[in-house]
Order: C-alpha cells, then structure tokens, then sequence
C-alpha cells in the first residue's frame, strides 16, 4: 500500500498535491529547486487550507506529514509514489525522470503531472518504464476531484491499479486514460472549446464577455451534473445527429493556435497577469473572479459531495 508520496515541485500544483496527499494522513516530501519555494510551502498549505474551511487542528495535522527537501534525493529515497509538478518543459520532465530512477526505490511509481505533454515522451529514456505513468491533477488540486490516470504503452497493470487505489483512498476520483495521447481526455475537450469560442470572437460574431456569459448561463450550468454523451442520450442520438449535421461543418477547424491568440501574446496581452487579455481586467476585477471560483467549487464539494 501506498504510504510515503515524494513531490518534485512546489508550485501552485505541487503545493496542492502534497496538501492532497497530507491531509489524507500520508507521509509527503517535497522538493523544488527554488529554496523560496520550499521556505514558504507551509505557509501556502495552510492558507489553502484555511480558505477552503479547515480548522487549525486539522491543519497542523497536515503540516506536520509534510517535510521539505533540499535535495530529490531526500524527497523521493524511501518514497512508493512520486509525482512530478515540474513546468511544462519536455527536456526538463526527462532530465527529472532520469535522477528519479536513479535515486527512488525499484518498487516506487513514478508519475508526471503533465497537463499536456505525452507521457511516452517523458519516460522513453528510463530503464524500467513499466514503473511509470501519467497523473494529472487538476487546478486547484487539493480541490478538483478528477485526476487523469494516463497509461503507456509501458506501464503496468499493477502500477496503475496502485495508483487508482491511493487516489481513491485521499478522496480523488481518478479515471483511466487507456492511451497516451496529448491533453490526455479533459484539457482535449477543454481546448476544443476554447478554439471555437476565441473563433467566434475572432471573426466578429460577438465578443469574448458575451462567449463567457453564454456559456456560464446556459449548458455551463449543467455540466457539474451532465456530461456531453449523457446529455445527447438525453435529448437522442437522432437530435444530436440533426444538429451536427447543420453545425459541425462550420465550427473552427484550423489544425493550428489561432491567429488572434497570438496576437494577443505577442501584444503583451497575457491575461489577468497584466490587466489585459481577451477581456481587461483590473486587480480588483480578476480577484473577484478568483474568488468566486473559490466559492462555488467549495458549494460544489459540499453539494455533490
């Protein structure tokens, strides 16, 4: 059984895995190259903590499971699970998968928390890939149930059921990804939305507040309790077909990022981060934004339990 977690990463995802983990009642060591980061981690677990309702009790229970490393040795020597929340960097995760076969036990899983990148490519280069697979966790991880169990071509049978398994156990709800493909299920849905509603704005059908409330006061609403398949089998597969039959040949289709995005970053207009993006935003508006979020997944746990 799973019981000590090495995190390589403590960042905004690495933070929340550990807490993920931690509060669970494992054993959790982390390390990150930046000292600042692991200086602090504490600190930010507990105000994750604190925001989503825990109590001081359960708080310091949590803290104290988590020890900070200097050096991936330490983290990851005596781990069964590690998980890797390094950026989104394809030499850097290898580089990172190298050291950890080389200093974590031959029984210890080794995952990536890749959002995107192949799994496959991560882990071509190690000696004992059967070991190794994908978990993608979602933002905020200490929050989001899902996570993505991403199988290679590789990995185990017993590595994945033991990865469900610990998953399951810290209150996750992790699914299979039976095939190593970019973005994985979630972020490929995600993003094929994404594509289509920056088209729309693109090309002058309307703007990118109007995307945004469209899709937050009609099928936004009940996509926490409907997914997509369920709901064509609840209107019928034949309606469905009717539609797609008129839309689908019309939807933004352009294998690439589209034109206006890039603009926008070449332009500086990065998001939030800067007060400008699609929409303008000032620090009082995106905190707002940030903070109902927060909000309503936290209404969302309690409800959907």
């Amino acid at each position: 059984m799973i019981a000590t977690t090495g995190i390589v990463g403590a960042g905004l995802m690495g933070h929340g895995i550990a807490l993920a983990f931690a509060r669970a009642g494992l054993t959790v060591r982390v390390h990150d190259p930046a000292p600042q980061r692991l200086d602090d981690l504490k600190d930010r677990v507990a105000a994750s903590m604190a925001a989503t309702g825990s109590d001081r009790t359960g708080i310091d229970a949590s803290l104290r499971r988590i020890t900070t490393c200097r050096s991936l040795a330490d983290a990851v020597g005596d781990a069964d699970l590690v998980v890797e929340a390094a950026p989104e960097k394809l030499d850097l995760k290898q580089s990172i998968f190298g050291e950890l076969e080389a200093a974590a036990p031959e029984s210890c899983i080794l995952a990536s928390n890749t959002s995107v990148l192949p799994i496959t490519e991560i882990v071509a280069g190690l000696a004992f890939r059967e070991r190794a697979l994908g978990t993608h966790w979602w933002n905020p991880p200490h929050i989001i149930p899902l996570v993505e169990v991403v199988r290679t071509e590789w990995t185990s049978h017993a590595a994945i059921e033991a990865t469900m398994a610990v998953l399951s156990r810290i209150g996750k709800h992790p699914v299979r990804v039976e095939k190593d493909v970019p973005g994985f299920i979630g972020n490929r849905l995600q993003h094929a939305l994404w594509r289509e509603a920056i088209s729309l704005v693109e090309n002058g059908v309307c703007d990118a507040e109007t995307v945004d409330t469209v899709i937050k006061e009609s099928f936004g609403r009940r996509l926490a309790v409907l997914g997509p398949l369920e709901n064509a089998d609840l209107v019928g597969t034949d309606l469905t077909h009717d539609i797609h039959s008129v839309v689908l040949s019309d939807l933004e289709r352009r294998p690439g990022p589209s034109p206006y995005l890039e603009a926008l970053v070449r332009s500086g207009r990065l998001g939030m981060a800067t007060g400008k993006g699609f929409r303008d935003w000032t620090p009082e508006t995106a905190q707002a934004v940030r903070k109902r979020l927060a909000a309503h997944l936290k209404a969302l746990e309690t409800i959907l339990g």
